[in-house]
């Protein structure tokens, strides 16, 4: 299993019209290609203006695969056009959990 921690800053005073955006325009494109969102979250306290997507794979080869599909997507490029410039900073993370986590997706 791997998981896929995606977190945007987006700029002041534009988290609910890029929420609103990711919600009718890019999450069905993703579900489609993508299939297993585990949450999407904003931050409440710490570094605010954050949005956080926490995407489940089988492995790095299963994600390397969707995400291929994902960018072939006409529909996903007309969307990174439309969403350009939205994000004052991206950070992906690909985690694995221990052996002895107790929660594995």
């Amino acid at each position: 299993m791997l998981i896929e921690h995606r977190t945007y800053t987006v700029p002041h005073g534009t988290l609910d019209t890029y929420l609103k955006r990711y919600e009718t325009q890019a999450l069905p494109i993703l579900l489609r290609h993508l299939e297993r969102l585990l949450g999407c979250f904003v931050t409440e306290v710490g570094t605010l203006n954050q949005v956080l997507h926490i995407w489940v794979y089988d492995s790095m080869a299963d994600r390397e695969a969707r995400r291929a599909r994902l960018d072939a997507d006409p529909e996903w490029q007309a969307f990174k056009e439309v969403n350009r410039g939205s994000f004052v900073e991206q950070n992906v993370m690909l985690l694995r959990a221990a052996s002895f986590s107790p929660r594995r997706v």
